[in-house]
């Protein structure tokens, strides 16, 4: 059975956090001498001399109206990468706790386990990218505090069979996190309608790929108001600046755009996966719920290279496990699809 204060670090419970200016002072006043801020101004047009709003109260109301939650089971990170530092902080004692991984997966479980000094124990999906449960549980021990799980899959594009997960989050003592980066992509059901059902399930999301704002670094995490509150007790105190909140807060107000912008993605990713896989050398191109494709092509080392020759980046994965001679392509643009078509075409007639 879950159980939150057995599984969260000694010193984390006892953790007093930091309180900001911003934190002892809610509401408006007309004079503001409490946080040693800049009275008169900035250099900038906007006024940016003032610390932003610590717990995003703004984005969390419109967040929570969007995905149908209340507010406090929402956190906002620095990028996603910030809410899985915070979690293995909150969970992971270092050097004697673990957490599992299941290759190939986003790289940043691992480094940021790594800068904690957690362990990892890595539990191989099956050839077709599925959980390996078996293996899963043998792999479980009485330090094993998080599951990391992203689905759809970075970088193999499928999702992970819902019932397994099912099973993870009914039985495991420890915190399931999913991932959810590209579900916007897909046609499964994001795990966040779920949360009354799982203590221990936290749900990740992102601004980055379906909005559209990779530069402005907002992650989410979704979970029980008691996982939020542990994880606001860690995070720095002003850890998504002024100038993100207002994009992000006129972006939300735009879900009709994003939602044509998926569409037009998706349709692109199709009629891509269906081109691509007319070319001689193109092996397998994977099924992908995301807005990427993976493709097992012939010599993917020195197809990349001639395609960067062209001035056309992606990404080589041939040295991920179970992706030998892969290559990892973004849905681009019309025109930027049917540029990378016509060069991989030249390459297979030369």
């Amino acid at each position: 059975m879950f159980n939150l204060d057995e599984i969260i670090r000694p010193n984390i419970k006892k953790l007093v956090p930091y309180s900001s200016a911003r934190d002892e002072f809610k509401g408006e006043a007309s004079v503001y001498l409490d946080a040693n801020e800049n009275a008169l101004g900035s250099p900038l047009t906007k006024w940016y001399n003032r610390y932003p709003d610590p717990m995003q109260k703004a984005i969390k109301e419109k967040l929570a109206a969007i995905k149908g939650l209340p507010a406090e089971n929402i956190f906002i990170g620095n990028g996603s990468d910030e809410c899985i530092d915070v979690m293995i902080r909150a969970f992971c004692e270092p050097a004697i706790d673990n957490i599992i991984l299941v290759p190939p997966t986003y790289g940043m479980y691992e480094v940021s386990a790594n800068i904690n000094n957690v362990a990892i124990k890595k539990v191989p999906l099956t050839p077709e990218f599925q959980l390996d449960m078996q293996a899963l549980e043998e792999a479980i021990d009485g330090h094993t505090k998080m599951i990391f799980l992203c689905s759809p899959n970075n970088p193999t594009g499928n999702s992970l069979h819902r019932q397994d997960i099912e099973v993870l989050l009914e039985n495991y003592f420890g915190v399931v996190v999913i991932d959810e980066a590209y579900i916007n992509f897909s046609r499964q059901k994001s795990f966040v309608s779920d949360l009354n059902s799982y203590p221990n399930l936290v749900v990740m999301q992102t601004l980055s790929k379906a909005w559209g704002l990779a530069a402005l670094r907002v992650g989410m995490a979704f979970a029980s108001s008691d996982i939020i509150a542990v994880m606001n007790k860690i995070k720095p105190p002003y850890n998504i600046n002024q100038a993100s909140q207002e994009l992000v807060l006129k972006a939300l107000d735009e879900v009709g755009q994003v939602n044509d912008m998926i569409r037009v993605l998706v349709e692109e990713r199709i009629q891509l996966a269906a081109k691509l896989a007319t070319l001689p050398t193109v092996k397998k191109v994977y099924p992908s719920d995301a807005n990427f494709l993976l493709l097992q092509i012939d010599d993917a080392h020195h197809t990349y290279q001639r395609l960067l020759e062209k001035g056309i980046v992606v990404r080589d994965r041939s040295n991920v496990l179970l992706t030998e001679n892969c290559l990892r392509i973004t849905v681009g643009t019309e025109k930027e699809n049917q540029e990378l078509f016509t060069a991989l075409a030249s390459f297979a007639h030369v």
